[in-house]
């Protein structure tokens, strides 16, 4: 059976990027910018590539950058962390689950029925980072954290609608506590990175997977999944970080140039980024003639009391990784949460 090529394996044609925007004047110093997605994905089409060019057009060019997409040597999903850590690129655009266990206090963030947005969830970790969430993210300076809207399961060839649907059904999981999730309800979780996540489905490896709507359209899946249950229980974080060292090697000027255009900057952009991005992946899979229910509201409020459990336990097991006031992050993130709904 001939298989669909990768299509990160598409972005590695173009290997490095250079971005230096309108700036023509050669460049002091060259950054490496990393990450795990294929180029027409809206991170880096959106976010990555404009972020650089404003960076590189507000010191006059004293900073440029290469990218690394996913299919690139430095585009692999389990290594952002520790390349960036080491110095071996500049800065990272990752996952905070994989590899399990990097980021225990942010990955709170993933647990069930905590967000319903990318909005919220993406405040509450910004708000959080000075107090709660920093040490998470020693030697490193971060630039943005921010989580994707709530995510969907997409099945090949049964359909989902309740919680006995998912029993044993292998489904790919992008963190521990979604994999935590999917074992409490009965599934099978399997840990991949996206770009493997097509050909699992086609070879009935994996009978589905969870994801929201924006990578099931840049990663193509569309055309090996058929259901689709809009379930809003979960959602997953990202990190955008840059090695502290490469940060405080930079002028005052450049320094200043980063931190215009990251963080606060950042942080109300990825609600409506996200809602963008999520829109055309909806509409191929309409188009296509795929099934698409939404979780009824009995059904959710099942799952709510079967993944107590799930929750609670969850907590325990970041606490006992080292994080002593486990508990108190997830109140905290959970009164966050509810902070930015009464605002909007």
């Amino acid at each position: 059976m001939k298989l669909k090529p990768n299509l990160l394996a598409g972005a590695a044609l173009s290997a490095v990027l250079a971005v230096s925007g309108a700036v023509s004047a050669e460049a002091k110093t060259k950054l490496k910018i990393s990450h795990y997605l294929p180029t027409v994905h809206g991170l880096h089409t959106d976010f990555v590539v404009p972020w650089a060019q404003e960076v590189t057009e507000c010191t006059g060019g004293e900073v440029e950058f290469d990218i690394f997409p996913g299919g690139t040597q430095l585009g692999n999903v389990a290594r952002q962390q520790e390349q960036v850590m080491a110095g071996v690129v500049d800065i990272a655009l990752g996952l905070t689950g994989i590899p399990r266990g990097r980021f225990p206090r942010t990955s709170l963030i993933d647990m069930p029925f905590l967000t319903d947005s990318a909005a919220s969830a993406t405040y509450t970790l910004w708000s959080m980072l000075p107090n709660e969430l920093a040490d998470d993210y020693k030697g490193m300076k971060v630039l943005g954290l921010f989580a994707h809207n709530p995510g969907v399961i997409h099945t090949a060839t049964k359909k989902v609608e309740k919680m006995e649907d998912l029993k044993d059904l292998r489904i790919r999981t992008p963190s521990p506590a979604v994999s935590e999730m999917l074992s409490y309800l009965g599934a099978t979780p399997q840990g991949l990175p996206p770009g493997e996540v097509y050909e699992n489905l086609q070879r009935g490896v994996l009978d589905g997977t969870v994801f929201p709507w924006d990578p099931v359209k840049s990663f193509g899946l569309n055309e090996v999944l058929k259901y689709h249950l809009e379930a809003g229980v979960y959602t997953v974080s990202f990190f955008f970080v840059m090695n502290e060292r490469s940060y405080k090697k930079l002028s005052p000027e450049v320094q200043a140039c980063i931190d215009k255009y990251s963080g606060d900057a950042l942080e109300p952009k990825f609600g409506p980024w996200w809602d963008k991005w999520d829109e055309p992946g909806r509409q191929e899979a309409i188009a296509a003639g795929h099934e698409i229910t939404t979780l009824s509201p009995e059904e959710r409020d099942r799952w709510r009391e079967a993944l107590q459990p799930m929750m609670a336990k969850y907590v325990e097991q970041v606490k006992a990784s080292g994080v002593d006031n486990a508990q108190e992050i997830y109140e905290t993130m959970k009164a966050k949460v509810a902070e930015y709904d009464a605002a909007h």
